[in-house]
């Protein structure tokens, strides 16, 4: 898939649909966010790198770029390729980093809501710790990958770090409360971590934004004088169940009783080339995973006086 291809079938922002390429990894099927793909392109050779992770098989010239090819199939534990020469690399860039994802088949783009990815239970899981969220279609389901997590186990430094945050210092951030919406568990853990280390103590999550804006509703109904007493800022990740940060943006800034609220997203779909999506809808700022120091610097200037 060129980037003139990938142009002509982004969304409008804001309307809680996604478009995802199914792709196969031995027998089963898996999707990625259209938004996350460069390029589809066929195997080119690998030149494999010492003491590597062993989810990794090496990397690849592509133009002028060296891009690190992750074998999917090690990742989840299933067979290699029986028709390597159906093999496919899908190329993505994930927090301002490009990877190539090596996959057995990769078949057509479908659009869908939000609506239609349920958040997964642990025993549906099956022990793929990588499913964000599983798609519920007509003829067939598919699992919805965690590609952050993916990279970030196999790269720790491409994660969040509270190391980081002590180097800006103290500042009188305890009484502020934020509202986060993220539905990855670890990323909320380390989320907590960061912004407590940072001084923001007041933090309430969510695990999407359906249910972020189910309690935003709540107090927008006592009127804007609450809100101001119960929340000082939003941050959101763009990719989630049920409802996506974009669309959560959108009733946030339709809303008279909310539309004071700063609302920060926070994603690895943080790029030059969508950054306008953020815009379009009505962010107040944009951070690209994993820029925790950044995350908070853009606090800091929308809650402290």
């Amino acid at each position: 898939m060129s980037e003139t291809t990938k142009s002509n079938i982004l969304l409008e922002s804001g309307t809680n649909e996604l478009e995802i390429i199914m792709f196969t990894v031995h027998n089963s099927t898996f999707g990625i966010n259209v938004l996350k793909v460069r390029e589809i392109i066929n195997p080119l050779p690998i030149t494999p790198t010492p003491n590597g992770h062993e989810n990794v098989e090496g990397i690849i010239r592509l133009r002028q770029e060296v891009i690190p090819v992750v074998n999917l199939a090690k990742v989840l534990n299933l067979p290699e390729s029986e028709q390597p020469e159906q093999d496919k690399f899908i190329i993505s860039e994930l927090n301002k980093t490009k990877v190539a994802f090596h996959v057995h088949s990769v078949s057509r783009i479908h659009r869908i809501s939000w609506e239609q990815i349920e958040k997964p239970s642990e025993l549906s899981q099956g022990g793929i710790s990588q499913t964000i969220g599983i798609v519920k279609m007509d003829d067939m389901m598919a699992l919805l990958l965690d590609f952050e997590k993916v990279v970030v186990d196999i790269n720790p430094e491409a994660g969040l770090s509270v190391d980081k945050i002590k180097a800006l210092g103290p500042r009188k951030r305890s009484t502020k409360r934020i509202l986060i919406a993220e539905d990855s568990a670890i990323l909320r853990k380390l989320l907590y971590d960061t912004l407590s280390e940072a001084g923001y103590e007041n933090l309430q999550f969510f695990e999407n934004g359906r249910s972020a804006w189910e309690h935003l509703q709540l107090l927008a109904e006592e009127g804007s004088d609450e809100v101001r007493k119960r929340v000082d800022i939003i941050i959101t990740d763009i990719e989630m169940p049920q409802m996506d940060g974009h669309h959560l943006t959108v009733k946030i800034k339709g809303n008279k009783d909310l539309a004071h609220l700063p609302v920060v997203i926070f994603s690895s779909l943080i790029t030059n080339d969508l950054f306008h999506k953020g815009e379009k809808v009505g962010a107040d700022a944009q951070v690209s995973k994993p820029e925790i120091v950044k995350l908070v610097e853009t606090i800091d200037k929308y809650v402290l006086n």
